[in-house]
């Protein structure tokens, strides 16, 4: 899978109607030092998290309310509680490429690109304790929520065109983009062996429990080298 990721400490906030991803100043690919982050875990105000959805794209056809469901999932069974927001929207090849160059520095599209929000700017628990927010970052003010947890961008046309050798399907192969976006915007990474291991298995995890309702097809594969 060739997804990567920007970190950036803002995002925009997402609404109902189209979504444009606003350009973001110093991305950069996951941060070995970034932490992993266990559930449970409370984001934001009274509320429940939310998802909103986009399709910019006429390649492929989109499901969007079926996305929409399947991400909301995610971030409940990692712990997400309270009023958060995530955006997921889908894009043709010509604006992931301009994502892709913009933020990554690499030419061409890719499958999907995830711009997580700072943990710190979320109340987020690691290992039992509070994640500090350091010292020059205010606590986080419940007036200014519901919180942004970042945005995961998916291109159809590039997960149609590697599904047959991956996840099998085009819907398998957009689900694991959803999920596998989801779980980097929530600071899952696969820098190493292990961390691959575990972020396959917990894709698969969630797979079987939000979207197959039972066991991986056999042709489902994770695939390429990342």
């Amino acid at each position: 899978m060739s997804c990567v990721i920007a970190l950036s400490p803002t995002s925009s906030p997402p609404t109902r109607g189209p979504m444009k991803l606003v350009s973001r100043k110093n991305p950069a690919v996951a941060d070995p030092s970034r932490p992993h982050i266990d559930a449970p875990r409370r984001v934001g105000g009274d509320g429940e998290p939310e998802v909103f959805v986009a399709d910019e794209q006429k390649d492929v056809p989109v499901d969007l309310e079926r996305w929409q469901e399947l991400a909301t999932e995610v971030l409940r069974s990692e712990g997400v509680r309270g009023l958060a927001e995530l955006a997921l929207l889908f894009v043709s090849e010509t604006e992931m490429s301009e994502l892709n160059e913009l933020h990554m520095g690499k030419p061409g599209p890719t499958d999907v690109l995830a711009f997580p929000i700072d943990a710190s700017e979320a109340e987020i628990v690691l290992h039992g304790q509070p994640i500090s927010r350091g010292p020059d970052r205010a606590p986080a003010d419940p007036g200014d929520m519901p919180l942004l947890l970042g945005d995961v961008v998916i291109c159809p046309a590039v997960a149609q065109r590697q599904a047959p050798s991956h996840a099998g399907t085009v819907d398998d192969e957009i689900a694991l983009l959803v999920v596998h976006g989801v779980l980097h915007v929530l600071g899952h990474d696969h820098d190493d062996d292990d961390q691959t291991r575990a972020m396959r298995a917990r894709e698969v995890e969630l797979l079987i429990e939000h979207y197959w309702h039972g066991p991986a097809p056999e042709a489902f594969r994770q695939g390429h080298d990342e």
